[in-house]
């Protein structure tokens, strides 16, 4: 006969973790970046046009990016980026919610007709847009303190999700015009690049107490 000792409740999988590898997070890395490429590209192709076909196009590559950032929270929530606690994992479903939100004014102010487009129920969805980014920002911040992610890839969420704070104040001073220039950049720093780093190295973001595949 043998005892085996309970193991300690850190080395716990925690739920929805199981099987899930090197494999998915390159594949929702990729996604991210594909995404973020999607909407720099409409950055930078109509920074000085804001109205008919470019701004539909604006709004649909957002919604590729939106897209690429639930590649992203998929990864995090998977991981438990942000710790084993319920309030920790909250956050990423709270975020996970307000995004969703955001994303369905992306495509409906997209497919719209032009009369429907400035419809007050549809401003109130439009104000999650922001909230969401600075949701992202909430997450890299707790993502960095809580260390399960580890090397480059502990502290570049915080440098991607640092977007919001950059392009408001760009905006502010420089214009729009010149802010979609400072925002298009950012994007390709942050998310783009984060992107590539998870595709690259999966491995620094599963931690010890996630099956790895």
């Amino acid at each position: 006969m043998t005892e085996t000792p309970a193991r300690p409740r850190t080395a716990l999988p925690a739920a929805g973790t199981t099987q899930f590898g090197a494999r998915q997070i390159r594949r929702l890395g990729l996604g991210l970046t594909a995404g973020t490429l999607a909407w720099c590209a409409s950055i930078f192709a109509f920074s000085t046009v804001t109205e008919g076909a470019p701004e539909r196009i604006h709004d649909l590559t957002g919604l590729a990016f939106q897209l690429g950032l639930f590649c992203l929270l998929t990864i995090q929530f998977r991981t438990r980026a942000t710790g084993l606690s319920r309030p920790a994992v909250l956050m990423l479903k709270v975020e996970a919610v307000v995004l969703g939100i955001a994303s369905l004014w992306s495509l409906l102010h997209g497919v719209f007709p032009a009369s429907l487009q400035d419809a007050i129920w549809l401003m109130v969805l439009d104000i999650c847009w922001p909230l969401s980014m600075i949701g992202m920002m909430i997450i890299g911040i707790k993502l960095a303190v809580t260390g399960r992610w580890r090397g480059l890839l502990r502290w570049w969420p915080l440098v991607a999700e640092s977007w919001v704070f950059v392009t408001i104040p760009a905006t502010v001073v420089f214009g729009d015009a010149a802010a979609r220039w400072v925002g298009g950049g950012h994007l390709l720093i942050g998310y783009a690049t984060l992107g590539v780093l998870l595709a690259l190295r999966p491995d620094l973001v599963v931690a010890d107490d996630v099956p790895r595949r």
